[in-house]
């Protein structure tokens, strides 16, 4: 088994990518404000007039209508709860999403149980920290990361390890390490863990 660090993943992995974090809960705070640390390019995709407006914007970054910040995106990441993304992918994220944009996931429950049906265009990644998002950004913050979990589902661009390794990077993985997997054996063993364990 492989474990990704930063020798493995150069830190221009990002280069000429707009991500957009679509949804500031636990997970999107630390990664919109994790990946903006490290240089890349990113806006925050929110409800306008909600609370995570509030916080975002207070945290210093751009926001924009979830439409609006995908419209302008090379990565999407949806990471809102699991509930919402039918909805929120088929009514709002793929009528905007550029043709050949990656969609990425810190977990595999909606693309592994057919809640999302990606375009056929769209490289179908994952990224996912091991630990809650307020870890993830202190982590990040003294210089540690947490270890994390990529996946690529789909590959259209012949590039979607690289722009999940990137990620992973961003946010801090790759000093915690990262290993490789798939989406069923990151939903299965994610599970597991919340209801069994």
């Amino acid at each position: 088994m492989k474990i990704y660090t930063n020798d493995d993943v150069s830190p221009d992995s990002l280069k000429g990518e707009r991500i957009a974090i679509i949804g500031y809960g636990s997970q999107g705070r630390a990664h919109a404000s994790n990946l903006k640390d490290s240089g890349a390019d990113v806006v925050v995709g929110l409800r306008p007039g909600g609370a995570g407006e509030v916080k975002a914007k207070a945290d210093g970054h751009t926001v924009l209508s979830v439409a609006d910040a995908c419209k302008e995106a090379t990565i999407i990441a949806i990471l809102t709860p699991d509930m919402t993304h039918a909805d929120l992918y088929k009514d709002v994220i793929e009528p905007n999403a550029p043709k050949g944009v990656a969609l990425l996931f810190a977990h595999g429950f909606s693309v592994l149980y057919g809640r999302v049906a990606p375009r056929a265009d769209m490289d179908v990644i994952l990224v996912a920290p091991k630990g809650p998002g307020d870890l993830v950004r202190r982590e990040y913050q003294r210089g540690r990361g947490v270890p994390s979990l990529f996946a690529v589902d789909r590959d259209v661009s012949g590039k979607a390890a690289q722009k999940a390794l990137g990620y992973a990077r961003g946010i801090g993985g790759t000093v915690g390490g990262v290993i490789e997997t798939s989406f069923k054996e990151e939903t299965e063993t994610d599970l597991f863990g919340e209801q069994a364990v």
